[in-house]
C-alpha cells in the first residue's frame, strides 16, 4: 500500500474492492489511461489474464460468469480499449449475463476536451448497460464498485460499467468497509396466492398443455422445481436455446429445442397446445416466429422476473412475475398430479415422424458433415463435457445433437448472435470450472475473429479442446442465400489458413479430420492432451440446418430435409 498515509491510492482500493468482492481473476488489457490500476496489481494477489484484444476479454468475463453464477470482470484503458469493449457488453446484456466492465478514462480536468484515447464511454454504453458509473475521486471507487457487483448480480442479471479517471486512481482515500447489501427491487406486481391457484387450476384443466424452459430456469438455479413439476403432472418440456440444460435432454418429457431451427416436432406441439406456461423466457423472435398465428390456441402463463417482458411481445392471460424457483416451488403442491397419456402419445408420433427426416439415421457415404461431428462428440464425451458455442450452423447443430442434462453445460451467444464468442467465453469458463472438459464448437469464420486468444491459451496454460466445423463458407449466411438469394454467395465464400499449422505455430497442438471414421482418433487426442488441442473438421461445403422457419413465417411453416437425409447441395468440402 502507499506509504502517503492518507489511505490508499484509488487504483489500489480497485484491486482491494475486487478481492471483497471474492474476485480472483480478471480479463484485461492495459493501456495509458488504466497504468496506475495495473502498476497498483503488483501488490494485490487478483490473477490478471492478458487478452489479445478487450472485445475477448469481455466474452472471458461473460463465459465466466455463465459458467460460474458468480460477476465476471474485465478491465481497459480509455478509448479504444474502452469501446472494444462494447460488443461482449451488449453481449452479455442481451442475455443477462453479470459482468462488470472496470475502464480508465483521461483525467477529469481534460473530460470533454477531445484529449487523446478520450470517450464518453458511460454514454456509449448507456443503452447496453443496466447501469454504468463516471467515478472522478478516489473516495468514490470502492463504493461505487460494490454497487456495480450488486446491480450486476441482482434481480435480472446484467453488465455494469465503471469507468475511472486517472487521476481518481492516482488520488488517495481512506479505506471504508463494505456496508450492508442493498435489498434487491421488489417486482412492480407481488405475486399472491390467488394468482398461484389460477395458475394451477388452468394447468389442472390443461388437455394439451406446454411448459418452456428458458434460461431463468438456469439462471436461478430451478431445475429441481421444474422436474417436480413435470413429474407430478406428466408435462412436457420445450427449450430455448439459451434453456437447453435447464431440463434434462434425456428426461422422457423433455422433447427439445423450439423456435427457428428447432425440432419439427417441439413446432408443432406449440400451435397445437391449449396452454402454455413460459418459465423464465422472453418470447423471442427466433422463438415465436409471426406473432400473429403463434399458438393461437393456447391460453399463456407467463413466470418471469422482470416485469418489463410480461405481454413485450406475446400478450398472456396470467403473469406471475418474480423468481422462477420461488414460484415453481409454490406452485408445484398447488397442481393435481395427473397423467396425460393421450397427448403424450401425440407428442411421441409427431417425434417419430419428424425423426425419419434425421440425417444421422442414415449412412454417412463417405461424407463428413457438422451434424456428424456433434453427434459423435456427445457420444464419445458421454455427455459430460461443458460445451461452448459461437453463432451460425453449428451453433443449431451443436443444440440439436448435443444432449445436455446438466444447468450450465451449454454457454452461447443467443439474444446478439455474436461471432467469436465462443474460444475467449470457454478460457472465462476454464477458469470457473477447473475440472470440467471444456469443448469449442465453432465455425472457420467465427474462429479466425477470436484466434488469436490461442496465444493466451497458451500462455496461461490453459485446456481447452476445439472443434472448428471448417466448411470454407460463413455457413448460415450461405444457407440464406441457397434459400432466398438464388445461390448467390456473395461474401460468403471464406479462405482461412491452415488451422493445424496455425495452432503449432501458437504452440499448441492440431490436427485435421476429413472422414467420419477419424472422428473418435481425433477427439481422444483431444482429451488426453495436456494443453488446448484444435480439431479441423472439414465438413461437407453446402448443407443445411433442418429444419427452418424462415424468418417472419408461421412457427409450423417450416423448411424440412427431405425423407431419407438427402444433403442439400451435391459436393464434399475439397
Amino acid at each position: 500500500m502507499s506509504g502517503h498515509g492518507q489511505g490508499e491510492t484509488g487504483a489500489d482500493a480497485i484491486w482491494t474492492t475486487l478481492t471483497e468482492e471474492g474476485v480472483d481473476v480478471v480479463f484485461g488489457y492495459p493501456g495509458g489511461a488504466i497504468m496506475p490500476t495495473y502498476d497498483a496489481l503488483s501488490r494485490h494477489s487478483t490473477h490478471h489474464v492478458l487478452c489479445r484484444h478487450e472485445q475477448n476479454a469481455a466474452h472471458m468475463a461473460d463465459g465466466y460468469a455463465r459458467a460460474s453464477g458468480r460477476v465476471g470482470v474485465a478491465i481497459a484503458t480509455s478509448g479504444p480499449g474502452a469501446t472494444n469493449l462494447v460488443t461482449g457488453i451488449a453481449t452479455a446484456m442481451l442475455d443477462s449475463s453479470p459482468i462488470v466492465c472496470i475502464t480508465g478514462q483521461v483525467p477529469s480536468s481534460l473530460i470533454g476536451s477531445d484529449a487523446f484515447q478520450e470517450t464518453d464511454i458511460t454514454g456509449v454504453t448507456l443503452p447496453i448497460t443496466k447501469h454504468n458509473y463516471l467515478v472522478t475521486k478516489a473516495e468514490e471507487i470502492a463504493p461505487t464498485i460494490r454497487e456495480a457487483f450488486e446491480v450486476a448480480r441482482s434481480g435480472r442479471p446484467g453488465p455494469v460499467v465503471v469507468d475511472i479517471t486517472k487521476d481518481a486512481q492516482l488520488g488517495h482515500a481512506p479505506r471504508t468497509e463494505p456496508g450492508p447489501r442493498r435489498e434487491a427491487r421488489r417486482p412492480a406486481r407481488p405475486l399472491t396466492d390467488a394468482d398461484l391457484d389460477a395458475a394451477a387450476a388452468m394447468i389442472d384443466r390443461a388437455e394439451r398443455p406446454l411448459l418452456f424452459c428458458g434460461q431463468g430456469i438456469v439462471k436461478a438455479e430451478a431445475s429441481e422445481a421444474l422436474t417436480a413439476l413435470v413429474e407430478r403432472a406428466d408435462l412436457p418440456v420445450a427449450c430455448t436455446l439459451l434453456g437447453l440444460g435447464g431440463f434434462p435432454a434425456t428426461h422422457p418429457r423433455n422433447l427439445g429445442m423450439m423456435g427457428m431451427h428447432g425440432e419439427a416436432w417441439v413446432n408443432e406441439a406449440v400451435q397445437r397446445a391449449d396452454l402454455i406456461v413460459a418459465l423464465g423466457m422472453r418470447f423471442d423472435d427466433r422463438v415465436t416466429g409471426n406473432l400473429a398465428t403463434y399458438a393461437r390456441g393456447a391460453r399463456k402463463i407467463h413466470v418471469e422476473l422482470d416485469p418489463a417482458e410480461i405481454d413485450k411481445n406475446v400478450r398472456v392471460d396470467l403473469p406471475l412475475v418474480g423468481d422462477v424457483r420461488a414460484v415453481l416451488e409454490r406452485l408445484v403442491p398447488r397442481v393435481a398430479p395427473a397423467k396425460r397419456a393421450a397427448w403424450n402419445d401425440t407428442l411421441g408420433a409427431l417425434r417419430a415422424d419428424a425423426e425419419a427426416h434425421d440425417v444421422l439415421r442414415i449412412p454417412d457415404e463417405g461424407r463428413l458433415l457438422g451434424a456428424h461431428v456433434i453427434g459423435d462428440l456427445y457420444a464419445l464425451t458421454g455427455g459430460d463435457a461443458l460445451v461452448v458455442s459461437d453463432v451460425g450452423q453449428h451453433q443449431m447443430w451443436e443444440a440439436q445433437y448435443y444432449k445436455h442434462d446438466r444447468p450450465r453445460s451449454l454457454l452461447t451467444s443467443g439474444g446478439l448472435g455474436t461471432m467469436g464468442f465462443a474460444l475467449p467465453a470457454a478460457m472465462g469458463a476454464r477458469f470457473a470450472r477447473p475440472d470440467d472438459e471444456i469443448w469449442v464448437v465453432v465455425g472457420d469464420g467465427g474462429f479466425q475473429m477470436s484466434a488469436p486468444e490461442l496465444s493466451t491459451c497458451r500462455q496461461e496454460g490453459l485446456k481447452v479442446n476445439i472443434a472448428i466445423i471448417n466448411n470454407g463458407f460463413l455457413g448460415m449466411v450461405r444457407q440464406w442465400q441457397e434459400l432466398f438469394y438464388e445461390r448467390r454467395y456473395v461474401a460468403t465464400p471464406m479462405m482461412g489458413p491452415d488451422f493445424v499449422k496455425l495452432a503449432e505455430a501458437h504452440g499448441l497442438a492440431g490436427r485435421r479430420v476429413e472422414r467420419r471414421d477419424a472422428i473418435p482418433d481425433a477427439v481422444a487426442f483431444a482429451r488426453q492432451s495436456e494443453g488446448t488441442v484444435v480439431i479441423d473438421f472439414r465438413v461437407q461445403a453446402e448443407d443445411f440446418v433442418y429444419p427452418m422457419v424462415p424468418a417472419g413465417n408461421d412457427l409450423a411453416d417450416m423448411i424440412r430435409r427431405p425423407r431419407g437425409g438427402a444433403i442439400q447441395g451435391g459436393e464434399s468440402r475439397s
